[in-house]
């Protein structure tokens, strides 16, 4: 085991799987593990290179490896995916790994820390949370529309809504067996937007002691939520090379289709995270409704110059990359968002 270089480790719910070659390339480990096993299997080997694929408790086995004096790489499993070879099982899942890790080309994801994981939960959990209680409204909405009680769409109608459903006249057209279906869906609603709250006052008390989170927090169009998950998700902007290279990352740089001198540019790729990209145009469009108002701004002019030759979503995903530029600017140089740090602007999309 000296001369032990390089372990691919299949990470499962309890059996995993490592393969281990040594700097000539010979394969000197071929092993199942258990769950209880894996950190007594890799205390006794020396330090060497670990690769595993980014998928579920990744972070978790990448951090305890660590602490063991292991070098760990966590890699997408779609760049894990040309090097293995026929059929497919975790040992040759394994094999693939050890092979991919090594490769120079090959892009790593950062391990992420307990701080960092924890704050993420907060937004999965919130919105989990916000979907169920839109299927709620939804319902709702729909079962008082069969009995002749409509209101209008939008969660801010839902106080508007309760009170409909719950008035005394409203009460006394709405069959018995529809009210306690009334009283069901009004009780999940009222302990859905409790707990909404407290996920919001824990994700506040987070932005206010992290300091990246607070700088993103002074770009228009990113308030505590998009600030929060950007700050969660990249501890250290270094890791891209350019503010283009973080949109490139959250899928919003064009998709190319481009040979010889012929370069052709699609949709965006919707590559990386969803759920940033996502809240980046909800983000975008917010301030796309105020440059239509002429409020004053740098950055709302260039969206007003875009906005008057393209189409208001284009600019919007325009706008998004945009900020996900900026976002890298302020990450990388530590200070509050300001005119002097707006980016030049991205690309036609």
């Amino acid at each position: 085991m000296s001369a032990l270089l390089t372990v691919g480790f299949d990470i499962a719910k309890n059996v995993f799987q490592a393969h281990g070659v040594d700097s000539d390339g010979k394969v000197v480990i071929r092993k199942k593990i258990r769950r209880d096993e894996v950190t007594p299997f890799f205390a006794d080997l020396p330090p060497c290179l670990i690769g595993m694929e980014a998928c579920a408790t990744a972070h978790h086995w990448a951090r305890q490896l660590e602490a063991l004096g292991h070098e760990v790489r966590l890699m997408p499993p779609v760049y894990v995916k040309p090097y293995l070879k026929r059929g497919k099982n975790d040992a040759l899942d394994a094999e693939a790994i050890c092979e991919a890790v090594t490769r120079p080309t090959m892009r790593f994801v950062p391990v992420k820390s307990v701080e960092q994981q924890e704050a993420l939960m907060l937004h999965k959990s919130r919105m989990m949370l916000v979907k169920h209680r839109t299927m709620i409204v939804n319902a709702l909405r729909a079962h008082m529309a069969e009995l002749g009680i409509i209101v209008p769409k939008g969660i801010k109608r839902l106080p508007e809504l309760i009170e409909r459903v719950h008035g005394s006249r409203s009460a006394e057209t709405i069959p018995a067996y529809a009210r306690a279906v009334v009283a069901v869906h009004v009780g999940q609603l009222e302990a859905l937007e409790e707990q909404i709250a407290t996920l919001d006052a824990e994700m506040l008390a987070w932005h206010r002691a992290n300091e990246d989170s607070r700088r993103l927090a002074t770009i228009p169009g990113i308030g505590l939520v998009t600030a929060t998950a950007l700050a969660a998700t990249i501890d250290d902007a270094a890791q891209f090379d350019s503010g283009r290279a973080m949109a490139a990352w959250l899928g919003l740089t064009p998709r190319q289709n481009s040979s010889g001198n012929k370069e052709r540019l699609g949709r965006i790729t919707k590559a990386g995270n969803k759920y940033l990209r996502t809240l980046l145009v909800v983000g975008s469009t917010a301030i796309i409704r105020s440059a239509r108002i002429n409020s004053p701004g740098r950055l709302l002019d260039w969206v007003r110059g875009l906005l008057g030759k393209k189409p208001a979503r284009l600019v919007t995903v325009a706008l998004a990359n945009k900020l996900a530029r900026i976002a890298w600017a302020v990450l990388m140089r530590k200070r509050a968002f300001s005119n002097s740090i707006v980016t030049p602007a991205p690309a036609a999309i």
